[in-house]
C-alpha cells in the first residue's frame, strides 16, 4: 500500500500561501498559510491533518482489536490534540468516547492500550502518545 498527497507553496514564509491535495481526491487544494498554522485564520495546517490521521488510524485499529476479541463498536468517537512547542511535536492526546456493548472495563483497557501503541500513525509519531477514554 502506498498513499500520496501533495503540497505546493508559493512565496515567502510568513506571507506565502500553499495548498494541499490528496491523490484519492478526498481533498483538493486545501488552503494553508502561516496564519492558518500559527494563528486562527480559517484554513488547515499540517498539525491538524496529522491529528485527523491519528484519530482515524487509532479508531480503526481499536475496531479491529475489538472485532478480534469478539466485540463490535457501536461508536468510537476520538478527538486528537497535537501539541507543538518551539516547532517540535510534544504529544498526541486522544480523547475517546466509546460505545461497546458487553465488554468489561479491564478487557477494553487492554485493547485501548494495544491500539495506542500499534496503530500505524502512533508508530510513525516520535512523541508522547496518551489515550484517555470513557466507555458506555
Amino acid at each position: 500500500m502506498k498513499r500520496k498527497a501533495r503540497a505546493i507553496w508559493n512565496g515567502k514564509g510568513i506571507d506565502g500561501k500553499g495548498k494541499m491535495s490528496a491523490e484519492s481526491g478526498a481533498f483538493r487544494d486545501l488552503r494553508f498559510t502561516a496564519k492558518t498554522r500559527f494563528e486562527d485564520e480559517p484554513g488547515t495546517n499540517p498539525e491538524e491533518l496529522i491529528a485527523a490521521a491519528h484519530a482515524g488510524c487509532y479508531t480503526m485499529q481499536l475496531s479491529f482489536n475489538l472485532q478480534e476479541a469478539g466485540y463490535e463498536a457501536k461508536e468510537l468517537d476520538a478527538e486528537c490534540i497535537i501539541e507543538v512547542k518551539e516547532f517540535n511535536v510534544q504529544s498526541s492526546h486522544i480523547i475517546l468516547k466509546a460505545k461497546v456493548e458487553g465488554i468489561g472495563e479491564e478487557e477494553f483497557e487492554k485493547l485501548v492500550r494495544h491500539a495506542e501503541k500499534n496503530c500505524p500513525i502512533s508508530k510513525l509519531l516520535d512523541t508522547n502518545i496518551l489515550v484517555e477514554y470513557t466507555l458506555n
